[in-house]
């Protein structure tokens, strides 16, 4: 049986960069007879007519959805629709909102950096509390990381060194969600990206920078092929499903002990650099998952 399928991108992003993993997908997707369709969420109009959820399309009602945006709107349209949707709309929020991760993966009870979340304050409030970062200083120590809620590929965090640039980052992001973590020395320009669908590690690398405490590759990082520990596989697993994830990339950082941390697990992790490093195409096994579920086989 031949399944249609779309595949749901934002309309800021059609870049070279994108545009080549949607076609990726699109080739991946015909070796398993599924004819997908690359359709920007600005293709597609919602809202709601004769009470009723309203969603204008030009094409054919697809088998599932392939959800690589982080409109949630327009997400649970579709689910409301009746659609399969891979990631759910759930699981792209929690992932989109750095705050909301890590209170879901605590739900779990599943180790992480000592995390303290900025309190949201109104726009009249110009100036952040000295008594809160009082306690963030003394709970994590210099050096400490801010994290904005919303970013990608290790923009929006910052290395503090001192109570000036604590005191100065603090204003500048004093109306935008964030937090204060722990710095983990051991893991400093390091960490594991794992990649998981349903419930197993499908590919792995190690992530080096030589430059910058991130060790994306974004920001100049280097990849490496790893053969992750059995602790390292559990968490990564374990993570992923706390978040209700169909398949992630989850970021595992060395603890002082070398037991892995989490740092972030990405709903919408991207494929290329992972087959660079192993050759491991993430997208079949995300196929294989997918016609798995909606065949009712899994």
């Amino acid at each position: 049986m031949k399944y249609r399928g779309w595949l749901i991108y934002n309309g800021g992003m059609k870049t070279a960069k994108f545009l080549e993993i949607h076609d990726w997908y699109i080739r991946t997707a015909r070796k398993y007879q599924i004819d997908l369709m690359a359709l920007s969420n600005d293709e597609l109009f919602i809202g709601i007519e004769n009470g009723q959820r309203l969603i204008v399309s030009h094409n054919t009602r697809p088998d599932f959805v392939l959800f690589l945006d982080k409109d949630i709107r327009l997400a649970e349209h579709l689910l409301e629709w009746g659609v399969p949707i891979f990631n759910s709309p759930e699981t792209i929020a929690i992932c989109d909102n750095k705050i909301q991760m890590h209170q879901q993966l605590a739900k779990a009870n599943l180790p992480q950096p000592l995390t303290i979340f900025a309190p949201m304050l109104f726009s009249q409030i110009k100036q952040p509390n000295a008594q809160f970062l009082t306690y963030v200083e003394k709970s994590l120590s210099y050096p400490l990381v801010i994290k904005e809620a919303y970013g990608s590929f290790g923009q929006q965090v910052y290395l503090i060194e001192n109570r000036q640039q604590l005191e100065t980052k603090a204003k500048e992001l004093i109306h935008r969600p964030h937090l204060f973590q722990e710095y983990i020395r051991s893991s400093h320009g390091k960490d594991v990206r794992l990649h998981v669908v349903g419930n197993q590690v499908v590919a792995s690398m190690q992530r080096v920078s030589k430059a910058d405490f991130r060790a994306n590759v974004t920001n100049g990082g280097e990849m490496f092929t790893v053969d992750p520990s059995q602790e390292f596989i559990d968490l990564a697993i374990a993570a992923s499903k706390a978040v209700g994830a169909d398949f992630s990339g989850v970021d595992l950082l060395y603890g002082n002990h070398g037991q892995p941390l989490i740092c972030e697990v990405n709903s919408n992790a991207h494929i290329k650099n992972i087959y660079q490093c192993t050759g491991i195409d993430v997208s079949a096994f995300i196929f294989e998952y997918i016609l798995a579920k909606v065949q009712g086989r899994s």
